[in-house]
């Protein structure tokens, strides 16, 4: 069939009509081969738009459309649905982005207008190349993975598991809370941290449509969107689940103690523990690493004390392989370590402490019953909190950590609640951006807090004066005044930055989806799809996107329960039908593209020596083209027939 084609300009309000001449690009597109119809439009992606393009398929036979306006990401999916609408096939239609390649990266009218022209002709000789493709269907288990039980799986799960979906939460950690369970209080509200999320961690221990497996770690992934297959390694806890009462009297009775990771080190816990007394499950676990019966054969008092009968020291990892449709990673974040810093001193100089170590300090459950106390066990007379440790740092973490600020001040104010101690924060920039939270800081302001801005060169102990004897002294430059100043204080909090877990490379390498520069987890688009992954069917939510507070962390884990509600709504998913394909006739069998395939889409057929194309699991990257050396992969809707062309055409 003759191709018949018709373009449309996007004139994008004046972003792109601002810089380039619509009417001379659409004059100068209807004179190009096989065009049919030109014309400009205002805004071609409203509905008045659209109907131009069904009318004109409708009316003058069009069985093509280009449409020159924004990127694609924007809204090549809404041009294809119109042009199918009209009878049209979708992958008979091109976009060329004249927005962000044209209008938006010059000034220069004449220079934007030929380049408008040369992208436009480019698009035009492409699609007279294009194939009909179809795309196809597949199926959507309805059950779902969240992987992470801190309060951004825990959202995620009660989502999902509420409108009464099978949900498997997997956390590696003996008890799920994650980060906030730490917390003492939330901003700017000043909540208990506990009582908000104590009794969401509580339903999701009795959800009968979710199967916790703390403990465990996802060891292997294989599928695609809608039908994943997941292995699961439940750790031995030495402790059998379905008879232990939770009594504590094991953990009462073990000699052997270790620093607790709850209590960020400021106290012991014992070689059998649980992590907190709310813990979720409310099941011990045997630290083998400390047990000293795993250590030298020696001790069991646990097992010795224990009625229940609980205690099982030949108890085994178990592999558990599940059937998901869809997964949520909620990995969360760990806090940076300052130790790397110096200057500041941290477990080199007492009384300097992190962020989290206050946290436990001031809570009325952590080692110090919520007292706040130098290691000398008097209460501090003076504080100084010291912003964006490890943040905005070229030296460490370039990125803002977007918590530091509210939890500082949150701080200040509990110092100030729990004592009479003076209280100084230093800062770069105060970013109290969320609701409440400017009120939040005028708040601390009205307290007596002193605010200094400026980030402190040095933390020391070297005394100058008599003043400073015995004291920290924070050595700073005031940036507002110009001056440096000495200022000695009783105790020094660090607010550490957010950083990336450190396995997440490897988390990334088992699921398949990307990471950012700075660490995290990537998103497949920070406006558009911010919970979604390359990886279709996967979805994230949390700090291990980004940093960010509990507000928005909630918000982000209902989102992605909202996505994987809609795919499990729908029954089924449409699969791309852009895909490679291997030609079997010329593949010489070398599994070259399979190696190289990020997403192991390509299998390799022993009997008939060749590799195929998954076409399911296949995300068109193009990797597998480029590295087969017999030119047997060719990738549909880019063939090198249509690529030619498109270059043949931007140089007009």
């Amino acid at each position: 069939m003759e191709p018949r084609i018709g373009v449309y300009i996007c004139h994008c309000g004046s972003n792109i009509a601002g810089t380039v001449d619509t009417t001379e690009v659409a004059r100068f597109a209807q004179g190009l081969e096989g065009v049919i119809v030109a014309r400009d439009y205002k805004f071609m992606c409203s509905d008045p738009g659209q109907e131009l393009i069904k009318k004109d398929i409708r009316e003058l036979g069009l069985n093509r459309v280009v449409v020159a306006s924004c990127s694609p990401t924007m809204h090549e999916p809404t041009f294809r649905r119109a042009s199918q609408e009209a009878g049209v096939n979708p992958y008979l239609f091109e976009m060329a982005n004249i927005r962000e390649q044209v209008s938006w990266v010059t000034e220069d009218k004449e220079k934007a207008t030929e380049k408008a022209k040369a992208l436009v002709s480019a698009a035009v000789k492409r699609v007279y190349y294009h194939q009909p493709l179809e795309t196809k269907e597949v199926p959507v288990n309805p059950d779902t993975l969240v992987v992470g039980g801190g309060i951004a799986g825990i959202q995620a799960a009660l989502k999902i598991a509420d409108s009464e979906h099978k949900v498997y939460l997997v956390d590696r950690e003996p008890s799920i809370g994650g980060h906030m369970a730490q917390l003492d209080k939330t901003f700017p509200t000043l909540d208990c941290s506990a009582c908000i999320l104590t009794p969401k961690m509580t339903q999701v221990g009795s959800h009968p449509f979710i199967e916790l497996l703390t403990y465990s770690e996802v060891e292997e992934v294989s599928g695609f969107i809608g039908n994943f297959k997941v292995k699961i390694r439940e750790k031995a806890r030495y402790v059998n689940k379905e008879l232990c009462t939770g009594c504590g009297l094991c953990q009462e009775k073990c000699p052997w103690k270790v620093d607790s990771e709850f209590e960020a080190g400021l106290s012991k816990r014992k070689a059998i523990y649980t992590p907190f007394a709310q813990a979720v499950p409310n099941v011990p676990v045997i630290d083998k690493e400390h047990c000293a019966y795993f250590l030298s054969g020696k001790c069991r008092a646990c097992e010795k004390f224990c009625e229940a009968k609980a205690i099982d020291f030949e108890q085994k990892d178990r592999v558990i392989e599940v059937e998901v449709g869809s997964i949520i990673i909620a990995t969360g974040f760990k806090l940076f370590d300052p130790t790397p810093i110096y200057a500041y001193g941290y477990k080199r100089l007492n009384n300097v402490i992190t962020s989290l170590e206050f946290e436990r300090m001031v809570n009325s459950a952590g080692p110090t019953e919520g007292n706040i106390v130098l290691k000398s066990g008097q209460e501090p007379k003076s504080i100084a909190i010291i912003h964006c440790v490890g943040s905005r740092d070229e030296k460490y973490h370039e990125y803002c950590s977007r918590v530091c600020c509210m939890h500082s001040m949150k701080f200040a104010h509990l110092i100030k609640e729990h004592t009479s101690a003076d209280v100084y924060e230093f800062y770069i920039d105060i970013r109290s951006f969320g609701k409440g939270y400017e009120e939040f800081y005028n708040r601390v302001l009205s307290e007596g807090t002193v605010f200094i801005r400026g980030r402190p060169a040095e933390i020391t102990d070297v005394a100058e004066t008599p003043e400073e004897e015995g004291k920290l002294i924070v050595q700073f430059e005031d940036t507002l005044v110009g001056r440096q100043s000495r200022l000695p204080v009783d105790m020094v909090i660090l607010s550490c930055a957010l950083e990336p877990q450190l396995d997440t490379g490897a988390v990334a390498h088992l699921f398949n989806i990307s990471r950012s520069a700075d660490g995290f987890f990537m998103e497949k688009h920070p406006k558009l799809e911010p919970v979604s992954t390359m990886m279709d069917g996967i979805f994230l939510a949390g700090c291990c996107q980004s940093p960010k507070d509990i507000p928005d962390t909630v918000a982000q884990a209902s989102a992605a329960a909202a996505e994987v509600l809609a795919m499990i709504g729908k029954g089924s998913v449409e699969i791309e039908a852009a895909t490679a394909v291997v030609d079997e006739r010329i593949c010489s069998g070398c599994q070259v593209c399979r190696l190289v395939c990020p997403y192991n889409a390509i299998d390799f057929d022993e009997e008939k020596n060749v590799c195929r194309v998954n076409r399911t699991l296949c995300e068109a990257c193009g990797a597998c083209i480029a590295a087969c050396f017999s030119h047997a992969v060719s990738l549909d809707h880019f063939t090198n027939e249509q690529i030619v062309a498109e270059m043949e055409g931007a140089l007009v």
